[in-house]
């Protein structure tokens, strides 16, 4: 074991479960009697406390979470002023954790937190990093293919490996938390950043429930920004891709070209190709589109980073105090 882990065997440690939440009013109360159970359960082996991060909700999220809350002081809660995307909100609830580890979970009970004994079990035993792996999943079969090859792909062009059929549920050591902190990504990957940074890392099979209530808030296109999102911002693949594609369209000019004239010697009078050429028109203005399609993306990452404007803005905190907020 790591020399934190001893530290926090003379102890009992705390684990934080850190919950991002939009629209999850349906889900709240299951999730919240799940989670005390839970606390029931492993109470000699350590303590919880219940981190949300609410991107804004529009129902009675937040109400649900000042009312436990008010209750239960291991409840604490924070309010973003707008809605500032499921990778940020993530990426917020882990820096305002107080756990010697912190469990990622959603609130539509999808991914179920009573794995957490296992994962818990697990840390003890010098894993820095325990992730669930998904055997199979409640979902259509189009979104499910898609997201197969999303994994696949992202893992082949990233520059270090990424699991696949892995998502957000996992259990990440504080030292692992401490080095999230010093990357100040304004677009953050966190499947790719947390596997990029080595440690020791695990995963655990297991079959993923059917959402409790409410709805799914991964359509195709926001997984498909998703994915992007990650080859971006884990992968020069593209960049290198869109060097070597113009060097091949370069090589392969330079054959037409002397194709051309070896046929306009042997053939003179040869009609002039009006069709051709506009279509190689076309095509250069379409492929340097393309290519600068690919450069524009890394540039807004680096303008962004540039202006460094924050994670997200908080509104409104439950179980709280100002100086515990790192936004």
């Amino acid at each position: 074991m790591n020399d934190e882990i001893k530290l926090a065997s003379a102890r009992r440690p705390l684990i934080s479960i850190a919950i991002p939440v939009l629209n999850e009013a349906g889900n709240i109360g299951a999730l919240y009697s799940r989670l005390i159970a839970l606390a029931q359960r492993m109470a000699d082996r350590c303590d919880l406390e219940f981190v949300f991060t609410d991107n804004h909700s529009s129902d009675e999220t937040w109400q649900m979470l000042t009312q436990l809350a008010d209750i239960d002081p291991r409840v604490r809660a924070m309010r973003f002023s707008r809605n500032f995307g499921f990778q940020s909100s993530i990426l917020a609830n882990y820096l305002h954790t107080n756990g010697d580890a912190v469990l990622q979970i959603d609130a539509d009970l999808q991914d179920p937190p009573e794995m957490l004994e296992q994962f818990f079990q697990l840390w003890q035993q010098g894993a820095h990093v325990v992730y669930g792996i998904r055997r199979k999943r409640p979902e259509g079969w189009l979104l499910h293919a898609v997201r197969r090859v999303g994994y696949w792909v992202i893992d082949k062009v990233s520059e270090h490996p990424i699991p696949r059929d892995v998502g957000d549920f996992r259990l990440v050591d504080r030292a692992v938390i401490r080095a999230i902190a010093k990357v100040r990504s304004v677009n953050p990957y966190l499947r790719g950043m947390i596997a990029g940074m080595g440690f020791e890392q695990i995963g655990v099979p297991y079959d993923r429930d059917a959402r409790t209530a409410g709805e799914s808030k991964f359509n195709l296109m926001r997984l498909l920004r998703l994915g992007l999102t990650a080859v971006f911002n884990h992968s020069t693949v593209p960049l290198r891709m869109a060097s070597f594609v113009g060097a091949a369209i370069l090589v392969a000019s330079l054959f037409g070209a002397a194709y051309y004239l070896f046929v306009r010697w042997t053939q003179p009078d040869l009609p002039r190709g009006f069709i051709s050429v506009q279509l190689m028109v076309l095509f250069g203005i379409g492929l340097n589109a393309f290519l600068l399609g690919i450069i524009g993306e890394y540039i807004l990452r680096i303008y962004r980073m540039l202006r460094a404007d924050p994670i997200a803005i908080i509104e409104r905190t439950l179980n709280m105090q100002p100086d515990e907020l790192k936004l």
